[in-house]
């Protein structure tokens, strides 16, 4: 098996945060801050709070050398109904709206052009999303190559264009152009926001920093994570809130606030306005850059589902693979039905809302797990051991901000934990429920060996399916 070295390590890391958040997530930071300079703040904190759950992550990846990050900490830990739970909201929630959310700023970037004066129409919007995420369903249940190929080409979008974002905003600042970002100007608020419209701006940019935990999940295959999980860390997470919070400068460097809150693509509108006849550079770059982030997550997903398949918390279905092509499809298809669900009722900022508490949701469950094993298991062999202050640090801001999120917006934020909740009655009848009347099992048998088996096989663990990723 190929493993992952120090240097791949901090380039994995670094890519996988670097998504297509930056591109979404200004204009909700800002909206919710309520000013220029409290949402730099928000920028530059929230690579911090990053920095604290990754330290408390590496000391897990060790401790549980297994792969499949929260899921697979939480079961050893907490049990298989929290497992099973997290696992639940990963499958219904966090994947889909994710790639709903990806998939709609795709939409938006390729039709803003088209519509400068005004939104794109909705139906639009939708249905390019939607044909969007089929075509790469299409692609990663045909190819693992193909899949892993246009993940490649498509990076260079991405990093094209926030290249280009931060090169031409130093250039206007050099220039003179940094009316907004002045300290008389900066903190002038639109109106005061509350403390739970702050913890809504720290959700909107945590969207944009989803990905600093990746390298848990492919922990079995990390050399030496001792060493290169703690340096993947402290390289990349700073690295990354740098760029993300220069991106932020660049654009107050030629809009005001009032234009970007205006502005439904903020990458279009910035380069409409210092690009001149090379605007169309902008859009072509970042919907090349979410064309890539929603491959990722297809491609990504179904590793969690085969870590589901090894606990017996997924259905037997979800767990084979094609048996030329080596490829998930059940797993695909059902995050496909999922994120297409989701494009037709929901809305782009209040999606954000909705998956980043769930996910911070996760991350504070997973965390607190830390310090349960340090109390049950205190003689535990751990190579990487944190300072009990830094995952107390972030549970306290963990409660706070989840908190107050859901004070501010009981809806979004409530309808996540109701939707995770539902996993309780599913996890008693479909998994701790042993004995179950044998028709059930002869019915979904009958049926699964009827339909799928001339072209379909079961990968037995994950070590299989990775195994079969590289050969291809």
């Amino acid at each position: 098996m190929a493993g992952v070295g120090g240097v791949v390590s901090k380039l994995l890391q670094m890519s996988n945060i670097i998504g297509s958040g930056i591109f979404i997530s200004p204009k909700g930071v800002l909206e919710h801050a309520g000013s220029v300079g409290l949402s730099l703040i928000v920028w530059v904190c929230g690579g911090g709070i990053c920095t604290l759950g990754s330290m408390c992550y590496a000391e897990l990846g060790v401790t549980i050398p297994k792969s499949g990050g929260d899921y697979s900490y939480v079961t050893e830990i907490f049990g298989g109904l929290v497992g099973f739970l997290l696992l639940w909201s990963a499958v219904l929630i966090m994947y889909p709206t994710t790639l709903a959310v990806i998939a709609l700023t795709f939409s938006n970037y390729v039709l803003q052009p088209a519509f400068p004066n005004c939104l794109p129409p909705f139906i639009a919007t939708r249905l390019l999303a939607t044909i969007c995420i089929l075509f790469l369903t299409w692609v990663n249940c045909s190819s693992v190559r193909w899949a892993t190929r246009i993940q490649d080409v498509f990076t260079i979008g991405k990093l094209l264009a926030l290249v280009l974002i931060i090169v031409v905003g130093l250039v206007q600042i050099c220039r003179g152009f940094y009316d907004a970002l002045r300290p008389s100007t900066a903190f002038e608020f639109r109106e005061e926001p509350s403390v739970g419209q702050i913890a809504l701006a720290f959700l909107q940019a945590s969207f944009a920093y989803s990905g600093w935990n990746f390298l848990n999940y492919v922990t079995e295959e990390v050399v030496e994570p001792r060493k290169n999980l703690p340096r993947a860390i402290f390289i990349s997470i700073p690295l990354v809130t740098l760029v993300y919070t220069m991106t932020n400068i660049a654009y107050f460097s030629s809009m005001t606030p009032q234009e970007l809150l205006a502005s439904n693509a903020v990458a279009v509108t910035f380069g409409e306005k210092l690009l001149g006849q090379f605007s169309w550079v902008m859009p072509i770059s970042v919907a090349l850059s979410t064309f890539g982030g929603i491959n990722g997550y297809l491609f990504t997903s179904s590793r969690l589902c085969f870590s589901g398949a090894r606990e017996g918390h997924l259905p037997y279905l979800l767990a084979m693979i094609h048996l030329k092509n080596c490829t998930p499809i059940p797993a695909l298809l059902v995050c496909c039905i999922a994120t297409i669900f989701i494009l037709c009722i929901g809305e782009t900022h209040n999606l954000i809302n909705y998956v980043s508490f769930i996910n911070y949701l996760s991350y504070g469950v997973t965390i607190a797990g830390l310090l349960y094993l340090r109390k049950k298991r205190p003689n535990l062999v751990r190579p990487i051991k944190v300072n009990l202050l830094i995952p107390i640090s972030y549970l306290i801001f963990w409660a706070v901000l989840l908190g107050f999120s859901l004070y501010s917006e009981p809806v979004v934020c409530g309808l996540g934990m109701v939707i995770m909740l539902t996993g309780v009655p599913v996890y008693f009848v479909g998994v701790h429920w042993k004995n179950k009347p044998k028709w059930i099992y002869q019915v979904v048998g009958k049926q699964q060996t009827h339909h799928f088996t001339p072209w379909l096989t079961r990968a037995a663990t994950n070590d299989f399916f990775h195994n079969q990723l590289i050969d291809q």
